[in-house]
């Protein structure tokens, strides 16, 4: 008798791993249209079909009032863009570029005799020295980046997974 319950377990054991998802379908995030980010609440929003995937915390430029307008600012930009490309090797937990400048801001930053900058991207935490467990409560709830925009290294995996090159991301004041 104890053979058959035995084989019992087994045959049952076999019925649910073939019914379960996979983890890969149940873990994988869902496929996202746009980005929003609101830099005064330090909130940046995955949108799908108009409704929310998922909020995330961010970081931003070290003077993060007001349109990025030179290169060096500090600022991080303003208005509709594009995520265009993708960097697997950053330096910075995996980023995605930020399509700034526009052809606004060039024209702007030419008029004012100076350049607009640009590699502006959406990343996690940095690498090498920082990589460890504190890093997150170093860089949680400060402005620290040259313009670009910070979330959590967990944030920006779910992000890299969510969007596709070429989805838009518009940043608020």
């Amino acid at each position: 008798m104890k053979g058959c319950s035995q084989i019992g377990a087994l045959i049952l054991a076999a019925i649910l791993l073939a019914c379960a998802p996979a983890a890969s379908q149940a873990d994988a995030p869902l496929k996202a249209d746009s980005v929003v980010v609101y830099k005064a609440k330090r909130k940046l929003y995955l949108y799908s079909g108009g409704k929310i995937l998922k909020t995330c915390d961010i970081a931003l430029g070290k003077s993060p009032a007001g349109h990025k307008r030179q290169e060096g600012d500090g600022r991080t930009p303003e208005g509709k863009y594009v995520l265009d490309w993708r960097n697997p090797d950053s330096k910075y937990h995996l980023s995605l570029h930020i399509s700034y400048p526009n052809e606004a801001d060039r024209k702007r930053a030419k008029q004012q005799g100076v350049s607009p900058g640009g590699d502006i991207m959406l990343h996690g935490y940095p690498g090498g020295a920082f990589k460890s467990w504190w890093s997150r409560y170093w860089f949680l709830g400060r402005d620290w980046t040259d313009g670009c925009i910070a979330v959590s290294n967990s944030a920006i995996e779910y992000i890299w997974k969510s969007v596709d090159d070429g989805d838009p991301i518009q940043i608020h004041p």
